[in-house]
């Protein structure tokens, strides 16, 4: 039986153990709908286009917040990992923060910017740099140091050292970092949608518990999902994929 197969099995009977917990009546419908009652509230939102308009606004500020948090992340790794001083003082203050709950930052960004765009995006940032930082610092610091020694003696010195043999080298765990910011980012950024009237997938998952719609607060969630996992299929798995390919890690 193929893995796709065993997936949509899985699926299926996932499906019907729902519809027979509704079936029960152990919680009223407007408490635990039915799964054709999400279904139906997918279908409106996307008749309507308000899904589609959250989508797109969500989208946007990952882009944005995600993509700061992936050139300073990177940027900050290979600092962190080339500058001793930089380890032992700034290194140490970042593997603090890292341990901090996304959602910690919500007061401090509501208090610094306000009900507004920036604080979103602020929590986004953070939520994310922290880990691709130290994600690139790990990889660096993990070069082989034959492999170093070796492009020395080739001519690789200086700026050329840091393009075109550490970077490769250090490839993997950046990819893996990255894939963990990106998680920490779209939570991050769903948590601070849930903040205020700002559009998005986030306030749309407010507006269904404010409604008291459980079939809309589902639809929403399982929305978030598949755009997790299609970023994660389509984007990082790729990457992945190259990079164990390179390393002969895995066949073409």
């Amino acid at each position: 039986m193929g893995t796709a197969v065993k997936r949509a099995a899985f699926y299926l009977l996932l499906l019907a153990v729902w519809e027979g917990l509704f079936r029960l009546h152990f919680w009223p419908e407007f408490i635990f709908p039915s799964p054709l009652h999400v279904f139906q509230a997918i279908l409106e939102g996307f008749r309507d286009k308000t899904y589609l308009l959250g989508i797109a606004i969500s989208l946007r500020r990952i882009a944005i917040g995600y993509g700061f948090s992936i050139v300073a992340g990177i940027l900050l790794g290979f600092l962190l990992a080339r500058s001793r001083l930089l380890d032992e003082t700034l290194g140490s203050l970042i593997l603090g923060l890292q341990t901090l709950p996304s959602i910690c930052w919500l007061p401090l960004a509501l208090l610094w910017f306000g009900l507004s765009e920036g604080a979103i995006l602020f929590v986004v940032i953070m939520g994310s740099l922290l880990s691709i930082t130290i994600a690139t610092d790990a990889g660096v610091k993990h070069v082989p140091p034959l492999l170093i020694r070796a492009a020395k003696t080739m001519g690789a010195k200086g700026v050329k050292l840091y393009v075109a043999v550490i970077p490769p080298a250090a490839l993997p765990s950046i990819i893996g970092g990255m894939k963990q910011g990106w998680s920490f980012a779209w939570r991050s950024l769903m948590a601070g949608e849930l903040l205020f009237v700002s559009l998005g997938l986030g306030h749309l998952l407010s507006m269904g518990r404010e409604l008291n719609d459980m079939s809309q607060v589902m639809a929403v969630m399982l929305v978030i999902i598949v755009i997790g996992l299609l970023v994660d299929r389509l984007v990082f798995a790729r990457l992945e994929r190259s990079v164990r390919e390179r390393w002969g890690l895995q066949e073409g």
